[in-house]
């Protein structure tokens, strides 16, 4: 039993026609008796058709179609301009303005700190000699 990303990739080889004659036929056979395989070239092929809204023309129209969805997706806004179309980049904080304050790995315990430490230290060497008696 193939696990969901082999299947999503061998429909993706389906939809797309990268498959030679033999694995073809399988993929066709196992569309008959497989339903989460057929689920997943459904699926697949439905999300090929919104960028099938070009129709029938060239391949290199196709790619230029393409392009220009990516290039409307919110992530690519800044992909392709100059320099001075872009903003400045944001302020970056470098440094705390004022003390860490209470407890926790961030506070650097002061007065109280160096006594725990040495307290630390007095247990542990007291249990050294106690182990060593």
């Amino acid at each position: 039993m193939a696990n969901e990303g082999d299947r999503i990739a061998r429909a993706g080889d389906y939809v797309f026609g990268l498959m030679d004659e033999r694995e073809r036929a399988r993929a066709e056979r196992d569309l008959q008796i497989d339903p989460a395989f057929r689920d997943a070239v459904l699926k697949l092929a439905e999300r090929m058709r919104a960028l099938d809204t070009v129709g029938p023309s060239a391949s290199d129209d196709r790619w230029k179609f393409v392009q220009r969805r990516l290039a409307e997706l919110p992530q690519m806004r800044l992909a392709g301009l100059n320099g001075s179309e872009t903003q400045p980049p944001p302020v970056v904080i470098n440094k705390i303005e004022r003390k860490p304050y209470g407890v926790g790995l961030h506070s650097l315990g002061g007065r109280l700190g160096v006594v725990i430490a040495l307290a630390l230290l007095a247990a542990f060497a007291l249990g050294y000699l106690a182990g060593t008696l």
